[in-house]
């Protein structure tokens, strides 16, 4: 099970071989790992119950920093915070 704080976090670091890094919302780090999953088949296994890939992208992004998109091939997102937590 994930860490509540991750949860908590609004943006994340999605680093693509090749490319420069990202700074996405977690809203559209979400976009961005349906984007994938939809043009990836098949999908790894502990995937393959979900119901469509946004189902999908959303357990990745509790559960999950790294997908292969191709043999040897990873993309990584991490969350990240932009300001210090308000006590």
């Amino acid at each position: 099970m994930s860490d509540p704080l991750i949860r908590s976090l609004d943006h994340y670091v999605v680093l693509v071989p090749g490319e420069s890094e990202q700074l996405l919302t977690a809203a559209a780090t979400l976009t961005w790992l349906t984007e994938r999953l939809t043009a990836l088949n098949p999908w790894p296994e502990d995937l393959r119950g979900c119901d469509g890939a946004s189902e999908a992208a959303e357990r990745l992004l509790d559960t999950a920093c790294e997908l292969e998109t191709s043999p040897g091939v990873c993309v990584q997102w991490y969350a990240v915070r932009l300001e210090p937590p308000q006590s």
